[in-house]
């Protein structure tokens, strides 16, 4: 990929997951503030534009088999978000949710900060179960429709919430919405550190915590920056 000042950070990730570590390393959101330029998100973080362009180079050099995620059908691709990313969620959250009631109980009182730690994980896991069940019953089946009505150059129903833009829209919002989130949970927990007095138990919630929100970044690029594009993108084909 031939990147310069002006390719967007989300095309970039889109192209090569593996440089998502480059904006990791800088703090610079790649999945819900991905349309942004190579030059924008640079001097935003007081970072040589050359110096990200240099490191994101030699991922891709370094990168032997990257999963491009660019070139699956879109019935696949909503298939594998279900499949990988919201099955998780649904394990994964009940599990650190009860990790961190521990944690309160046995460390609330030298970290109060457990305690707002625990009430936002727990309105992320309710949220996103509901902001799942949209995707799974409404704009997944969508997006299968149109991907289908493409390879078989067929006309589609268009549904009662119109263009596809719509529902993107608000998943967009929703997807803003927990970025804000898991970054107040990141400022909290330093980043996911765990504190000199921690017990074993404390220090696997952290790692669990850490791996819950890398994941959802994965997630929420992929759903933004491809799925969501390339439905809104394929859509406007068909009804050409």
């Amino acid at each position: 990929m031939n990147i310069n000042n002006n390719t967007l950070i989300s095309e970039i990730v889109a192209e090569n997951y593996d440089t998502a570590t480059v904006f990791k390393k800088y703090g610079i959101d790649f999945c819900c503030n991905g349309e942004r330029t190579i030059n924008e998100v640079a001097n935003t973080k007081n970072v040589s534009v050359a110096k990200l362009i240099q490191e994101i180079s030699l991922i891709e050099i370094n990168t032997i088999a990257s999963q491009s995620y660019q070139n699956w059908d879109l019935d696949f691709l909503s298939d594998y978000i279900y499949q990988n990313h919201h099955l998780y969620i649904e394990k994964r959250g009940p599990e650190i949710i009860a990790y961190l009631e521990k944690l309160c109980k046995v460390h609330g009182k030298n970290h109060p900060e457990l305690f707002e730690v625990i009430e936002l994980f727990k309105e992320a896991v309710g949220d996103l179960a509901m902001h799942m069940k949209k995707e799974e019953l409404i704009l997944f089946p969508h997006i299968k429709k149109i991907a289908k009505a493409s390879r078989q150059e067929q006309t589609f129903e268009i549904p009662p919430f119109g263009s596809i833009e719509n529902p993107i829209r608000m998943m967009h919002s929703e997807h803003d919405n927990e970025g804000e989130r898991f970054r107040r949970i990141s400022e909290l927990t330093n980043n996911y550190e765990a504190p000199k007095d921690a017990c074993n138990t404390y220090k696997i919630a952290f790692i669990l915590l850490k791996e819950f929100e890398d994941d959802l970044h994965k997630h929420i690029h992929i759903e933004n920056n491809i799925l969501f594009k390339k439905a809104i993108t394929l859509e406007n084909q068909l009804n050409k």
